[in-house]
Parts: C-alpha cells; structure tokens; sequence
C-alpha cells in the first residue's frame, strides 16, 4: 500500500510473489475485457483502444489480441497513424507547427470509409504513411473475414467524431491509464503523472536516443494533448484497463536514475529531475530479471516478448 511496504518486500526477498500477483491481475483484467467483447460478438467489429501516453496501450492491444485469439475471435490490427493526410494539409497550433495530435491530421473521410469496407468482408489497399516525406502511400491488400475485429490504437479513440459513420454497437472502446496506487506515506500518494514520466524518461532513452532532459522538456507539450485529446472523452469507454503495476517504481529506478542525474544543474529542466530524484531516494530498487517477458512494464525497460508480435 506504500513505497515502504514496497522496500521491505524487496528486502525480504518476497517481491517475486507481488510481482507474479500484479501481473496475474493484468492477464486476468484482459482476459475479463476479451470476454465482454466476446459477448457481443455479433455486434462488435471495431475496438478502440486509448490512453495518455506512457500508458501501456501497445502491449495491452497486443495481449487483448492474444486473448480473442484464444477465444476463437480473428484480431487485426489497423495503424491510425497510416491515415495521416498530407503534410502540407496537417492543421497547424498556435505556434505555427505541424499539429499532428489534432484530430483534423487523420483523412477521417478514408479511414470511416475503409473500416466499413473492412467490416463489410471487402478487399482494401490499407494505406502506408510515409513520415519522412509527408506524404500518404499504399501498402497491401487486405480482406477479412465478416467475422473479424479490428483492432484500433491510437490518441483519437475514444472521440466520437473519429468514426462518426460507423453503427455505435459494433463499436467497443478501451481506456488505458497507469492509475497508480501506491503511496508515498499514509499523507502522500504516488502522483500518477510521475509514474509515467518515469516510464517514458527510460523508453525515450532505450529506443529513441532521448536524455531525460528531452523529455521532460516535451511533457508539457504532451500533457496538453492529453488534456485537448484524451481526458474529455474518457467516460465514452466501455470499460478501463489500469496499466500500473505496485512494483513498477522498484524496477524504474535504476534506469531512471543514472538518466536524471544528467540533467545539467543550471538547465529548466533540472528542477524536475532533482524533485523526480528525490522521490525516488525513497525507494529500494530491484533487478529487472524478475520481470516476466511478457509484462507490460518491458514495453519501457526492454525486453518484451510482445515487441515483435504482430496480428
């Protein structure tokens, strides 16, 4: 229930244990939201899957896949960010750059038209964006079967406006969020918007080249299109995946920490890693070899047998 209930169960080594519970929670969570799909297998042929970034929202949609899977239901993944319109037509925000989180930067035309195609059992070019040019191209041909579902992840999933012509029962909706538990004492809790900067402080340095300093910089920028995109909308969800893990801040610090003691002192940026610093002297760390593969905290530290997995 706290950071030192968390560090004693490191120093006694039964962290395993509440390790292996949090993830059976998770496995058990999607499995549960894979049966309610299920249930509405006649109508259902479209789920939309949403969050605030750091979320976990790529390997939930991959382990829900997993689960229809198992229940005998064909997933396909759509990619949202393929319907991208040109880059010369992306609206642009308030400081005159391209605004590509706005929902005006998806061909909604074409992405409204392809799903019901899709749905219909018709065969479609699926469209491929090209980022670096800016400009739209074509990829594969695909056809489902009638009985298929589409599986969508992306900013935009849980406005209306997003797939305002398709039938509203054959639509379920996903919100994923890291609503952290955990507290620091029995008057301070955990900050929830702490826990996933930390998160993607270490992804952004794994897989992109980020500093922490990168990314903080950034957080204010991606908290506002959180703020205009996500949070609005987050009572259309049919139902809501807690992505956050009682353990996840024992594993974090040892990657968060090295990447927040280089914020330069004198830097903007410096005041929130040393508050970020500080916070985490509170807690024990613990080895990342504990984590299962398929956990959805290696989607940030690395490691993750979902990373390839396609459907």
């Amino acid at each position: 229930e706290d950071v030192g209930a968390l560090d004693e169960a490191v120093e006694t080594g039964r962290l395993r244990e509440a390790i292996l519970m949090a993830e059976a929670r998770h496995e058990k969570k999607a499995a549960d939201i894979a049966d309610q799909i299920v249930g509405r297998r006649e109508q259902v042929r479209l789920v939309l899957i949403a969050g605030p970034s750091a979320s976990g929202k790529t390997s939930f949609a991959r382990r829900l896949a997993i689960q229809l899977k198992i229940a005998g239901v064909a997933p396909f993944a759509l990619g949202l960010d393929d319907y991208f319109v040109d880059r010369e037509h992306t609206p642009r925000d308030s400081a005159g750059r391209h605004d590509l989180e706005a929902l005006e930067a998806v061909d909604l035309g074409l992405f409204n038209k392809q799903l019901l195609a899709l749905m219909a059992g018709e065969r479609v070019r699926l469209p491929r964006y090209d980022f670096k040019a800016g400009k739209r191209g074509w990829g594969d041909e695909v056809q489902l079967s009638t009985d298929a579902v589409l599986i969508v992840e992306g900013i935009h999933g849980l406005n209306p406006r997003l797939v305002a012509k398709l039938p509203a029962q054959s639509i379920f909706r996903i919100y994923v969020s890291a609503l952290t538990q955990l507290n620091i004492d029995h008057h301070n809790r955990v900050p929830t918007t702490d826990t996933r900067m930390l998160r993607r402080i270490v992804r952004d340095a794994r897989s992109r080249g980020h500093s922490a300093q990168d990314t903080i910089r950034r957080w204010e920028s991606i908290r506002r299109g959180e703020e205009r995109s996500i949070f609005p909308y987050q009572e259309n969800a049919d139902v809501m995946f807690n992505s956050a893990l009682v353990y996840e801040l024992a594993v974090l610090k040892p990657y968060a920490e090295p990447l927040l003691m280089r914020v330069p002192r004198g830097a903007i940026e410096s005041l929130e890693s040393r508050r970020l610093l500080a916070f985490l002297r509170w807690v024990r760390p613990c080895s990342p070899d504990l984590v299962p593969t398929t956990s959805l905290l290696r989607e940030f530290i690395g490691g993750s047998a979902l990373e390839d997995y396609r459907f």
